[in-house]
């Protein structure tokens, strides 16, 4: 349990703060840029003198990474959750409102009696990665909703010639974009070494390599594969009450949709030819698991895989599995 803890709710232009110590509950507002950011941290000092409150948001997106950025630089400790823990610890409280003040109570009340785990900040090359991966896959959405447009127009008129147009265009910066990620890949040892690394996993092309990268810039801050699986929601969500309620296992789908949905090809076409991910397939159909399903297991066995290939700096080895000895 943390004594004085910093809630914050984000948005795109403000910053609702709740100060939470034993004896007091302070809230203000404040705007979401860098003089916002500076107040923020002057009220805390004419508060709390040298002290730093352990600060707390939610993660979601790219508006909070600014003021999470400014804490960490001066010292605070920060944490950055699941806004979903921030959801299921409000109902347990039975909290009916929802206003940005409340929501900034919350927080601190959940960082206060939670103590979540402390956010660090990806390097600057992995933060421009990220970003370019992130645009990436926004111009390719842009390219499929035009290219649907273009199908409804039928092809002919003014409207299919400007959106021809557009999309001869999003081709283009597509091609751009691939080319400046590969080369900001190759400008960074780190990166390049990790890049080389991951195309030696049958299923997994350098562009790909590219994308898990920029999601997953810490390895650390996983103990295990199975806890970079829960981080991707790949992990099976079981639900069973009483001796009747016994539905099929989902995926939990709570967690890093971006490295979710990612997975998906590289699955289909390591189900084919990694030898590890084959015979892990064949197995789950045998045994009666539809097809798809057993995509969504080789999606998460893929990414074990990567865990693996990257926590020990080695390439892959389709002979890993008939070299570890026997359990006893």
């Amino acid at each position: 349990m943390t004594d004085l803890t910093l809630g914050i709710d984000v948005s795109k232009d403000t910053l609702d703060v709740c100060l939470l110590s034993p004896d007091c509950r302070l809230t203000r507002r404040y705007s979401n840029d860098h003089k916002g950011h500076r107040a923020l941290h002057g009220w805390i000092k004419k508060r709390c003198g040298s002290l730093r409150p352990h600060a707390c948001l939610e993660a979601t997106g790219q508006y909070g990474e600014s003021i999470a950025d400014f804490l960490f630089q001066r010292h605070y400790s920060v944490s950055v959750v699941n806004p979903l823990k921030i959801k299921r610890y409000a109902q347990s409280l039975f909290i009916r409102n929802k206003t940005d003040r409340a929501d900034a109570q919350i927080i601190a009340s959940f960082c206060q009696q939670r103590t979540p785990a402390l956010w660090m900040p990806p390097a600057p090359h992995y933060r421009s990665l990220k970003a370019m991966a992130r645009r990436l896959d926004d111009l390719k959405n842009a390219l499929i909703q035009e290219k649907n447009r273009l199908h409804a127009t039928g092809g002919e008129g003014w409207v299919a010639a400007n959106i021809t147009c557009h999309i001869e265009y999003l081709d283009e910066a597509i091609a751009t974009l691939k080319k400046q990620i590969q080369d900001h890949i190759s400008q960074h040892p780190d990166l390049r070494r990790k890049r080389e690394l991951l195309c030696t996993i049958p299923g997994i092309a350098q562009l790909t390599a590219a994308r898990i990268l920029s999601e997953i810039p810490d390895l650390g801050q996983f103990e295990s594969a199975r806890q970079l699986a829960a981080y991707s929601g790949l992990t099976p969500r079981n639900h069973v009450s009483g001796t009747s309620v016994h539905p099929r296992a989902r995926l939990s789908k709570q967690g890093n949709v971006h490295l979710r949905c990612m997975l998906y090809m590289p699955a289909v076409v390591a189900k084919r030819y990694n030898p590890i991910v084959v015979r892990f397939y064949q197995r789950l159909v045998d045994r009666g698991l539809a097809k798809l399903a057993a995509i969504a297991a080789c999606m998460r066995k893929l990414l074990h895989i990567v865990y693996g290939v990257l926590k020990h700096e080695a390439p892959f080895d389709p002979n890993y599995l008939a070299n570890q000895p026997s359990a006893a």
